[in-house]
């Protein structure tokens, strides 16, 4: 019997880890894909015993300590990035290793303080050794055994590949999550995390594409039932100027006509489809201004306050203020919250997009547009030049970019200060005639402790009289440094004559999930619900003497390129772009990474597979909202298809230059 007990420690040591890193962020080990996760991890034992069994003792010995160090260090570094960036890390960012080492610190800092929670996924190395040294684990090479125990894994994994494809349809699935989306959170809990790597490497290395493409007919259900140009469901009253459209001239039935390449004629069969938004009263209402566009790293609209941030309570109450707008978190946390927010399109899973795009033609950028103008266009961030690869983006996207390391000079610290930004670049483009300047700030970085935040330091007697834990007081230090940079700011443009005539628009990255969700209750005042309202947000969009307007319709990051282009009255193309002009007549969908949503209809939550109405749509039959749900979930996993495919395909050249 002891012969199989090298392959049953295997086994049992995969079931350990699987099921301890799913209590790490579900909070339970029971979950519905736990049963999965054994039955995948028959074949990966079986390939561990295989391993370990096909050289001399000795060997086998040391390659089978080795393996389950490897074992544990992979669990152990996806638990570290979780609680480091509340996501898991993809074999891609694996592969930038370089980049996230810039983290260091803050991930010793992490493991420093989760020690027993990392300590507790390596138990399974001292259990091996203590077995090994009281001979309970046979190394000797067993040919047969080696064979019966390869079929066994390889009938285990039918068996699971037979439970998936039987499975419901649902949104995150373990079918859709094995075939169809790359969603770690979900593909863990149903599918376990060997499982999710070995399809995340397999992608990467091989390709893919999804086994169900959106048909052309589910498209047109969701445009048919979400028409707006009548729906009662609105919001708000927008006046359109009939026959004017934010479109350009593409003859997509042209050009389906001269294109073979499958994913680009795919494309334009889907865009052909999509119906354009309608210029209204906001198109142009910012013609000709400046414009200042921030990316504030780790913004939340629980920062804004009368009393620590005066400059963002006058923003928000004096602007356009937003009142449900979500900045949803994406894989690779920062550089895809730029992405979306400076782009209109939704982040391709496995990937760095942005990065992905810098050779692409991005006509739609602000850089882009407006140098096109003639404005000049800068960009800046107050870390290092090169992280996520921003020197080639930023150029690409029509900027002369500089960061620390290349022009920018800014006090050594951690996080640098986001005021000290200000006062270095402001002087480099003020007095030109008109600009565009992009920002991406960083002094509201995590960690948010004090002592080991130099921004929170510096602030730390304005916030020391709130009542609330140092955590939140010291996040909300970071976010002072970034109210005394638009203050700043503000001053400059006004000592210029210039703040009414330029327009600044200011939004996250992501939410601040350098807080625990206990301590963003704490700052919130109640419980944050975890799905939707952790992702609530601000959008910024002041310039001075406008008159302060409320938005209540959903929207999110996504929306900020088109809602920007209209307002300054730009050509562009609005079927191009998978976000929408908050003040347009199309519909709102706010798009989270997990596939729930939110319309002016109700709101739609995976995890629970829940929809509740909302408005009129109350009084809707059971069938009526069945169908509105799922044509909703349809349209937006095609949204994320074909947004993955306009990078692969660098579309915009093809369809706007015939290239």
């Amino acid at each position: 019997m002891n012969t199989y007990y090298l392959f049953l420690f295997y086994l049992i040591t995969i079931i350990f880890l699987e099921s301890y890193i799913k209590l790490q962020f579900k909070e339970t080990i029971i979950s519905k894909g736990q049963l999965l996760s054994v039955i995948f991890g028959v074949l990966f034992a079986s390939i561990l015993y295989s391993i370990t069994t096909s050289f001399g003792y000795n060997t086998n010995v040391w390659l089978g300590g080795i393996l389950i160090l490897l074992l544990c260090m992979i669990f152990a570094s996806q638990l570290v990035y979780y609680k480091l960036f509340r996501t898991f890390y993809i074999t891609y960012s694996a592969g930038k290793a370089g980049d996230v080492m810039e983290f260091a610190g803050i991930a010793i800092s992490t493991i420093r303080n989760n020690l027993i929670s990392v300590l507790i996924v390596f138990l399974p190395l001292p259990v091996y050794m203590v077995l090994q040294s009281t001979n309970l684990l046979d190394f000797s090479s067993y040919n047969s055994t080696k064979v019966y125990l390869l079929i066994l894994g390889v009938l285990f994994h039918i068996i699971g590949l037979q439970i998936v494809n039987k499975s419901r349809r649902d949104v995150n699935s373990p079918y859709n999550l094995y075939y169809n989306i790359h969603q770690p959170e979900f593909a863990i809990e149903n599918l376990g995390l060997l499982t999710y790597m070995r399809l995340d490497l397999k992608r990467q290395l091989l390709g893919w594409t999804p086994r169900n493409i959106p048909e052309q007919n589910d498209i047109m259900e969701y445009l048919k039932l979400t028409s707006s140009r009548n729906d009662p469901n609105r919001n708000e009253h927008i006046e359109i100027l009939d026959t004017h459209y934010n479109i350009m001239d593409i003859d997509f039935s042209l050009a389906t006509q001269v294109e073979h390449e499958e994913k680009t004629l795919a494309l334009h069969n889907y865009f052909s489809l999509i119906k354009p938004s309608m210029k209204n009263q906001y198109t142009g209402i910012f013609k000709d201004y400046n414009l200042i566009f921030i990316t504030a790293e780790s913004f939340s609209h629980l920062a804004v306050r009368e009393d620590i941030t005066p400059t963002l309570y006058k923003m928000v109450h004096e602007g356009f203020n937003f009142k449900n707008f979500y900045t949803p978190i994406w894989g690779v946390s920062t550089t895809d919250g730029e992405y979306v927010a400076t782009t209109g399109l939704l982040p391709k899973t496995g990937v760095w997009s942005y990065a992905e795009s810098k050779d692409n033609l991005m006509p739609f950028s602000m850089g882009n547009q407006l140098k096109t103008l003639g404005y000049d266009t800068k960009a800046y961030h107050n870390h290092t030049f090169d992280y996520f690869e921003r020197q080639l983006t930023h150029a690409n996207m029509g900027y002369e970019y500089k960061g620390v390391g290349n022009g920018l000079q800014i006090d050594d610290s951690w996080p640098q200060s986001d005021l000290q930004m200000m006062k270095k670049t402001i002087p480099e483009y003020i007095s030109n005639e008109r600009f565009h300047t992009y920002y991406m700030t960083v002094s509201g970085h995590f960690r948010y402790k004090f002592g080991e935040n130099d921004m929170a330091d510096k602030n730390k007697t304005l916030v020391d009289h709130l009542p609330y834990s140092d955590s939140v007081k010291a996040y909300l230090a970071t976010q002072i440094e970034l109210d005394r940079a638009m203050e700043y700011l503000l001053q400059e443009l006004e000592k210029k004559g210039i703040a009414n005539r330029t327009l600044i628009a200011l939004s996250s990255d992501h939410y601040p999930y350098g807080l625990t969700l206990e301590q963003m209750s704490e700052l919130s005042g109640k419980k944050v619900e975890t799905n939707f309202e952790m992702y609530r947000n601000e959008f910024l969009l002041y310039a001075k003497g406008m008159k302060p307007q409320t938005v209540a319709k959903p929207a999110s990051s996504l929306d900020i390129l088109p809602t920007i282009s209209n307002l300054m009255g730009l050509e562009y193309d609005s079927r191009l772009l998978m976000g929408r002009d908050v003040f347009s007549d199309t519909s709102p969908l706010v798009i989270f990474s997990n596939r729930s949503f939110i319309t002016d209809r109700g709101s739609f939550n995976s995890e629970t597979g829940e929809f509740i109405p909302s408005g009129d749509f109350v009084n809707s039959s059971e069938g009526e909202i069945h169908a509105y749900r799922e044509s909703v979930s349809d349209y937006i996993d095609s949204k994320f298809l074909y947004s993955a495919w306009m990078l692969d395909t660098d579309y915009y050249r093809k369809v706007l230059n015939g290239e």
